[in-house]
């Protein structure tokens, strides 16, 4: 867990500029994917899958992640992932045993963010954190997160 606020905000920080400084001279979407779903894991406590789902028009498919083996497909409105999807707003998830359309992919999973990717107004996927605590996520989260999405989206082609 975080020792303060001001070191998650610190760690969030570096992350965003890290993005930002991987993304400068790459610009395709698997490696952009991959690459950010290791700092992401890397960076956060508590994370058992940080990762990426990628709209393919009618459902999203497992993209570049870090974790164990995971759904593969999820339908759009179903899961947290879908449901984010479908609304394009980021979800947070306190306790998935307590959320009724949560889908397990991994028991160790407790709390689930997860952030639209929307470019041009168009639904590229999803970014999903899970985390081993229940609580895991809160607003911090989602402001960095989003905007770490969004500097991900400016350079990258999809």
């Amino acid at each position: 867990m975080w020792k303060s606020p001001e070191e998650k905000s610190a760690v969030y920080k570096l992350l965003v500029q890290q993005q930002a400084a991987i993304i400068e001279i790459e610009h395709d979407k698997i490696a952009n994917l991959a690459n950010s779903s290791a700092l992401l894991a890397d960076a956060l406590p508590n994370t058992v899958f940080a990762g990426y789902y990628l709209f393919d028009g009618e459902e999203l498919v497992l993209g570049p992640f870090q974790g164990k083996v995971s759904c593969t497909r999820i339908k759009m409105g179903k899961g947290v992932c879908g449901e984010s999807a479908e609304k394009r707003e980021t979800l947070i998830v306190d306790d998935v045993k307590n959320h009724q359309n949560y889908i397990s992919c991994d028991s160790a999973a407790r709390s689930e963010i997860v952030v639209p990717m929307v470019k041009d107004g168009k639904l590229l996927g999803v970014l999903d954190l899970d985390s081993s605590v229940t609580h895991g996520y809160d607003e911090m989260d989602q402001q960095y997160l989003e905007q770490l999405v969004s500097v991900l989206l400016k350079e990258t082609d999809f």
